[in-house]
This record gives C-alpha cells, sequence and structure tokens, in this order.
C-alpha cells in the first residue's frame, strides 16, 4: 500500500500535541503495528518521535526494507548505545555524553516486554520513562478516510464470502471444513490471513464459526463465543464437529486488507432454531437497532453498554448476554482497525465521548450452554451526523 506523506505527517503532528500537552519530551515505539501505523513499516527497531520535529526510524531488521517503506528516515542499529546517540542528536542539550539527565519519554508499557524495558533502562538511565499506552491507542481510534476505504474493502470481501458459502452450507459438513473454504474464498482475493490483537495472550484466527454446543464452549478467549477449537493448544474457533440441522451457526468472521480489519457476525440455520434461541437472536437485532440510535457524536461509550444490559434484562435474558454465568464479557463492543481490540471499548467505566472516525464493532449476543449462540455483529463508522454502516452483509435470522 501506497500511503502519501500528507497521512503521516498528520499522525504525527497529532501524537506530538499529545506529547506536548503531556509534557513529554518524545515518545520511543516499538510495537510492531504501531511502528507500521507510524512509519508505513513493521520492520523490526524503534521509531523516535520527539514532541517537535522529524522523527528517526532505528531499525534492527531489515534495513534495506525499512529504507523502502518507511516515510521516515532509516538509521541503523546495532546496539542500543547508538539509540543513546541519537536520542543525543535528537535533543541537543542533553547529550549521550552527559546521560540524557532531565529526559522524559513516553513507551508502550501496554505491549512493551519487561526483558526489553529494563534494557532500555539500562542502556538510558538517565531517561524518566512514562506510560504512553493511552496515548497511542486515543491517537489510532480515530481513522482518516484512507482508513476507512481499507476496511470497507474488507466489509466487501466478508460479504462475498458469506454468500458463496450460503450456496454450499449442508449438514454434515464440519465446522473446519466451512473455514477453510471461507478462509481459501478471502486469502485468493487479498485477505492477508492475519488478525491481530494487542491484548496479552490474545490470538485470534480469521473468526469463529461454532454449530450448536462448540460454539457455547467456554473458553479464555476475550469475546462472547470462543468457539471448542481443535484442541487444548487453540482452544478457540472451529472444531472438527459437524454442522446438524435445527440448530445455531454462528458464523464470526474477519478479514484483513492492507493491515485494516472488519468484524462482523450472522447467525444462521438449516432447518429451524427452538423458540427460546429465535426470541434471544430477535433481541440481539433489537439490541443493535437501539444502540444505532445512540451512534453518535458526543455519546458517552459505557452508556451504550449499559442500555444493552437494561434490554438484556428486560427480556429476561440478562443471565445469557455475551456469554453465560462466570464466562461473560462484560463489553457491548470494541474499536477496530489495525488490530480487532482497539478503543474504544462499549463498556462500564470506558467514558471516552464517540468522535468522528471511531470504528466500532458492536455485537449483542446470547450464549446457551450445550444449544448454541445468537447474535449479529456489524461495525460502524462513527460520522459527523450519527454512522455510517460499514457491514454490508444482509442481516436477519438465514433460514437455509
Amino acid at each position: 500500500m501506497k500511503v502519501n506523506r500528507q497521512e503521516y505527517d498528520g499522525r504525527i503532528r497529532r501524537l506530538q500535541t499529545q506529547l506536548q500537552h503531556s509534557g513529554l519530551d518524545g515518545m520511543l515505539v516499538a510495537q510492531n503495528v504501531d511502528l507500521y501505523y507510524l512509519t508505513g513499516s513493521m520492520q523490526t527497531g524503534y521509531l523516535l518521535v520527539p514532541v517537535e520535529g522529524e522523527p528517526r526510524f532505528l531499525v534492527r531488521r531489515s534495513v534495506a526494507r525499512a529504507v523502502e517503506e518507511s516515510v521516515w528516515p532509516v538509521l541503523p542499529l546495532g546496539s542500543l548505545r547508538e539509540l543513546a546517540l541519537q536520542l543525543g542528536e535528537l535533543f541537543p542539550g542533553r547529550s549521550a555524553a552527559s546521560g540524557l539527565g532531565g529526559l522524559t519519554l513516553a513507551a508502550e508499557f501496554d505491549v512493551l516486554p519487561v526483558q526489553q524495558y529494563q534494557r532500555l533502562q539500562q542502556a538510558l538511565p538517565a531517561v524518566q520513562w512514562k506510560d504512553g499506552s493511552a496515548m497511542i491507542r486515543e491517537l489510532r481510534m480515530l481513522k482518516s478516510e484512507l482508513e476507512l476505504a481499507l476496511i470497507r474493502q474488507a466489509a466487501q470481501l466478508v460479504d462475498e464470502a458469506f454468500e458463496d458459502m450460503l450456496g454450499w452450507l449442508q449438514p454434515g459438513i464440519r465446522e473446519l471444513d466451512v473455514m477453510a473454504r471461507i478462509e481459501t474464498y478471502m486469502r485468493q482475493r487479498g485477505h492477508i490471513g492475519v488478525m491481530r490483537l494487542r491484548g496479552f495472550n490474545q490470538s485470534v484466527i480469521t473468526g469463529m464459526i461454532g454449530a450448536g454446543s462448540a460454539a457455547a464452549a467456554p473458553t479464555y478467549f476475550d469475546g462472547p463465543a470462543g468457539g471448542l477449537g481443535l484442541g487444548a493448544f487453540c482452544p478457540q474457533s472451529v472444531s472438527l464437529r459437524p454442522i446438524e440441522r435445527d440448530e445455531p451457526i454462528l458464523i464470526d468472521i474477519g478479514c484483513c486488507v492492507e493491515g485494516y480489519v472488519i468484524d462482523q457476525t450472522r447467525t444462521v440455520v438449516i432447518g429451524k432454531l427452538e423458540p427460546e434461541l429465535e426470541q434471544a437472536y430477535e433481541q440481539s437485532e433489537r439490541i443493535i437497532r437501539y444502540t444505532e440510535s445512540l451512534l453518535k457524536p458526543g455519546e458517552i461509550c459505557e452508556r451504550l453498554y449499559a442500555e444493552s444490559v437494561r434490554l438484556a434484562d428486560e427480556a429476561d435474558l440478562a443471565g445469557h448476554f455475551m456469554g453465560y454465568g462466570a464466562d461473560q464479557v462484560r463489553f457491548l463492543g470494541h474499536g477496530i482497525g489495525l488490530e480487532i481490540d482497539e478503543w474504544p471499548v462499549l463498556a462500564r467505566g470506558f467514558r471516552h465521548e464517540l468522535q468522528p472516525g471511531m470504528v466500532l464493532a458492536i455485537e449483542p449476543k446470547f450464549t446457551f450452554p450445550g444449544r448454541g449462540v445468537v447474535g449479529i455483529e456489524n461495525s460502524y463508522a462513527v460520522t459527523e451526523h450519527g454512522f455510517e454502516k460499514l457491514s454490508v452483509t444482509r442481516e436477519g435470522l438465514i433460514r437455509l
């Protein structure tokens, strides 16, 4: 993907404004997705962003490729001693020889390994470090038109794969085979095959396809439905279980185009659902429609979650909402972009106001142990006057 320099200039300026407001001298960026967002390259190294002036990308590997990809100057990084020298050049009043005393830098404490942080402390003993995690996550909350265009492409590709699947889905097909065919369809048309998560020890495949009891199996994955999976090493997503008639089939899949993801869920049944599950599905649509009515600039994130819990409770479904029992998750939706778990989050305690450019996956779902999961998930962009629904796939309980 070729991105114009103006896009990266804007991202760096916004970060520098945050640094200035926080009284920081700069930020050291190390996480690969953040590096890609700010430089256009995911080569291993550190991006030094001073509060004023041009950033520098210090790269361990591959320097040659980073030079081709990065919009900012690239310098080889053989050792952390060179990092100190570069900081000395960026901040002439605090030379490496004097130990860079008085320099205060932000870093991504939420994802920076402790061992790597300790090495930085040893190499730069006079530098003061502050947590810049919220800073970088808030920076990435607001999507540009270029970013939105890539998410729209991913949404279109998911829709095509979903409609293709409906043409051959039948009883007896294993969950794994359904996912393999969907992934093949999307991979051949540009799906990168990777869906990145920022959360510690969290991972995700292209999504989760689960039928009946397999979809409702509890697991560590931080979502309302993780799936049975293929074993204890990967206890999520599809299993070898064959799909049967008259059971809910949760099709929760994403797609990644040029790094940007879409997240979407539809509920399918071959035959018909039992009444209680069908009523729960209908309630998931009521919740998402009501949430849409609140989806506008200025609305507080936690209110959308609180309202969804109220609606689930009024339908006498609170115990099944977003999981079951101790395995319920406490959110209604989450930001998406380069990662599947971006900010903002529609959850209690998350008091960010919705702003134009935020992109949210909203996923009201109901879990019934031993019986299945039903629900819907759409991705939305907040606009000046409301929202744009980025998901284009048909809605409703899909009966085959």
